[in-house]
């Protein structure tokens, strides 16, 4: 079973699922991220949506691409969690299924090409505690418990 976290679903909405690709990026200062301006200004594990026909690796390396304008490679998936969400740039409720993948960072290529993303470099311990939501959290907790370094 895939954990659930944030709010739980609501009875009197109708979720679409769709699924999703995001990496813990290591960096020798960091984690590289990206800071999203809208819908509302956070900091999120660069990912996003599997499109229709998509290998999930093949979204993973797209989407990395589009929100920072890093090559990745190694990609090794971590796990998955689910949350239940309003998506306002696609006006629709979503059950987003949420696959978590660490990567090795290549090298960046060019400026991000989705508008609204800037990448970041962050500590591990402050992605555990300002990214935007609960999942990428845990899942940057449960990454740094397994290289030994530990978060509070």
């Amino acid at each position: 079973m895939i954990r659930r976290v944030g709010p739980a679903p609501r009875s009197d909405i109708r979720y679409r699922l769709r699924h999703g690709v995001y990496a813990i990026l290591p960096m020798p200062a960091g984690l590289l991220v990206t800071f999203q301006e809208e819908p509302k200004p956070e900091m999120q594990l660069p990912g996003g949506g599997v499109d229709p026909g998509e290998s999930p690796l093949r979204a993973l390396h797209r989407e990395v691409m589009e929100e920072t304008g890093w090559i990745i490679a190694s990609p090794r998936r971590m796990g998955a969690f689910r949350r239940f969400v309003y998506m306002p740039e696609y006006d629709m409720w979503a059950e987003k299924l949420c696959s978590v993948y660490v990567a090795r960072p290549v090298r960046a290529v060019c400026a991000p090409t989705e508008a609204g993303h800037r990448p970041m470099t962050i500590s591990a311990a402050e992605a555990a505690r300002k990214l935007g939501n609960v999942g990428d959290r845990m899942f940057v907790r449960r990454w740094s418990a397994s290289c030994g370094t530990g978060l509070p």
